[in-house]
């Protein structure tokens, strides 16, 4: 069982409702052994993904139609490629022969504050040279903020 929990004067509490019902199934008086690692700011997490979601939103793509088939937009591909365009991926062999080009998780339990932090501002770049070349740093970093009512 894995939970997520907060401290609060007098302790901690779950995090979430999930972690809430996860600890509900334990019986009164039963001895835990708990690993605490410090989780990576949450709400910087959804800063990253308010940004991505900028970006998506911004992003036209190229071309229409490939072998007769619509083409689409996909926020995890987006999200995906942002990532591998930020330089953080693995490559990995196909079945055909291929060589492909992975991105790496985001996940908390995959990446600190440090290289979060980084991981943002690299987007930013990536988007400024990539999808939303009429603006700054600072502008979409207010936007992102704005919509988050950081600011």
């Amino acid at each position: 069982m894995e939970l997520f929990l907060t401290k609060v004067n007098g302790g901690l509490v779950p995090a979430y409702q999930s972690d809430r019902e996860q600890l509900d199934t334990l019986k009164s008086g039963v001895l835990l052994e708990c690993k605490v690692t410090k989780k990576r700011n949450s709400q910087f997490h959804r800063k990253y993904m308010a940004l991505l979601n900028i970006g998506f939103e911004c992003f036209e793509p190229v071309e229409n139609e490939y072998k007769g088939n619509p083409v689409t937009k996909n926020f995890n591909r987006f999200r995906k490629d942002i990532i591998i365009a930020t330089g953080r991926y693995d490559v990995v062999a196909r079945l055909d022969g291929t060589v492909k080009a992975e991105a790496h998780s985001m996940s908390f339990n995959k990446m600190d504050d440090v290289e979060f932090e980084r991981l943002y501002s690299d987007t930013i770049n990536v988007l400024l040279q990539r999808v939303m070349k009429n603006h700054t740093a600072d502008s979409i970093d207010h936007w992102v903020n704005q919509i988050l009512n950081f600011d």
